[in-house]
């Protein structure tokens, strides 16, 4: 009997990148295969050459014994493949029925065929624990609901492979729980599901067998009960990684403080910030924690300047600021890593030297009369950011945005820390990273905490808080708990009040 999924000798090049190289491996019915890699390593390609967005330049994917046609998402679907993204592609101002319906019937019909496909969306919600209301519009939903329609919009096209690509990005632990039993049944079930993570705890649970690749080829494969974090990492990187540790450290005066902040809605920031109080000190890690959307990045742009809030005061060195925009901020010693780097973080289209010194136009070092670069100088300049960063390119000039995320990230944070600042804003620093990026990142975070700088740390990656954090808030619907010490924390509990449930009681 043929697997249900055949990758042979697939072959990708972007120009001079090589971005799969002679990769193969199958897939069969009930099993969960896990693909790690760093950034870069060439995951996503290959996933997007499984599902027909790409057109591979060599090689061929079979489904069930059948060649798929090269290059058509189409013929994938019609074969039984499914692919979530990890940013979600749904219509906020439909319901989660309508969703389900996009693309599997003709725009020219007067009116949708809905009695057939919910009757099969709600058999298949209770199959695999993915309960929801047919009829609840998606802009009403949490994070972890829309999950599971994404996951339902494959299921409900007979979907035979699944693939998940960072699929626990942005859910509680309780949330990825309920993701993982709904994979079980799916598996069960005879599904063959594909998942893509930098989350080595999860893989370890949920996987049967895992493929690393590195530099665009397979490096190793390894049976799930046979393997360790440790040689995970390891075949990942293709060297022995260790997580920096945090150590006592001394704390200093308050950098930074938040008094009764309030905000108020926009079309971005669809919660508001409540009445905050927080005080950051220098040498201080605060952790905040918190289902995407209840207020974290709100919060972020108040204390970086991009936000001016509606009431209260923000006070950065003991002294209050009553200019509210990044410049200002900037100069008083904030740096600001967002959480959408590619659209917050860099100019895609600019080079990457140009990125490198986004952030200097006030450096008569390098910014000449009459705002002329001093082109020689930035250049400089960002070949030592980068060096210092060990952010890989094949050339300072190309467009930043052909940069892995990961390098991205270390560019971001490499072109804040030339500055020496006393404040850093990092929000979900590690996300979408291979475990070499977020060690380095962890380091430099540390660093900083240990040269007296204050640190927002604000991230939905729980084992991230509870490495580098001393102090943890969590924030819900736009409110923020009081701080309480990383001392035995319980991680059932924090994930509890994320939902809202017991959120006062801290």
């Amino acid at each position: 009997m043929a697997p249900l999924l055949e990758v042979l000798k697939i072959r990708k090049s972007f120009g001079s990148l090589v971005a799969n190289r002679d990769i193969s491996f199958n897939v069969d019915s009930g099993e969960v295969l896990a693909i790690l890699g760093e950034n870069g390593a060439g995951k996503t390609t290959l996933m997007n050459i499984i599902f027909g967005h790409y057109l591979a330049d060599e090689g061929v994917v079979k489904c069930a014994g059948r060649e798929l046609r090269r290059g058509d998402p189409r013929a994938a679907i019609e074969a039984g493949i499914g692919m979530v993204h990890q940013h979600f592609t749904l219509a906020d101002n439909l319901t989660v029925l309508e969703n389900t319906l996009i693309g599997t019937q003709s725009l020219w019909k007067p009116m949708l065929s809905t009695a057939e496909a919910r009757q099969k969306l709600v058999a298949l919600a209770v199959q695999f624990g993915l309960e929801m209301n047919p009829d609840a519009y998606v802009h009403q939903m949490s994070v972890g609901e829309k999950q599971r329609l994404e996951i339902l919009k494959t299921l409900i096209n007979d979907c035979r492979l699944l693939i998940l690509d960072e699929p626990t990005a942005s859910l509680t632990p309780q949330e990825s729980d309920g993701l993982f039993g709904s994979i079980r049944k799916m598996v069960s079930s005879g599904l063959g599901v594909i998942i893509i993570s930098h989350k080595l705890n999860e893989i370890m649970r949920i996987s049967d067998r895992i493929i690393v690749l590195r530099a665009g080829e397979t490096v190793g494969t390894v049976r799930t009960a046979d393997a360790s974090k440790r040689q995970l990492g390891e075949m990942i990187v293709g060297q022995k990684i260790t997580r920096p540790e945090r150590r006592s450290s001394r704390m200093f005066h308050p950098k930074i403080k938040l008094e009764n902040i309030c905000t108020r809605k926009t079309n971005l920031q669809a919660t508001s910030l409540k009445n905050i109080d927080l005080t950051v000190r220098g040498g201080e890690i605060m952790g905040v924690v918190g289902v995407a959307g209840n207020g974290q990045r709100s919060l972020a742009e108040v204390m970086s300047g991009h936000s001016k809030p509606t009431s209260g005061n923000v006070t950065i060195k003991g002294i209050r600021a009553f200019e509210h925009t990044p410049m200002s901020f900037m100069e008083a010693g904030v740096a600001y890593i967002p959480e959408d780097r590619n659209n917050d973080g860099i100019v895609g289209d600019m080079s990457v030297w140009e990125n490198a010194v986004l952030t200097e136009t006030q450096n008569a070092h390098l910014i000449g009369k009459m705002a002329m670069v001093k082109t020689s100088q930035c250049r400089s300049s960002a070949e030592k950011i980068c060096s210092a960063n060990d952010v890989r390119f094949q050339s300072i000039n190309q467009p930043a945005r052909l940069l892995s995320g990961g390098n991205i990230q270390k560019l971001l944070i490499g072109r804040w820390f030339a500055r020496s600042p006393e404040i850093i804003v990092a929000c979900q620093p590690s996300r979408g990273l291979d475990e070499g990026a977020i060690s380095a990142i962890h380091r430099s975070l540390l660093a900083a905490r240990g040269g007296g700088a204050a640190v927002i740390l604000i991230s939905e990656d729980l084992d991230e808080i509870l490495a580098l954090s001393d102090s943890i808030i969590v924030m819900y619907d736009g409110y923020a708990s009081e701080p309480f010490e990383n001392r035995n924390v319980d991680i059932a509990s924090l994930g509890m009040m994320m939902a809202g449930d017991g959120f006062n009681a801290v």
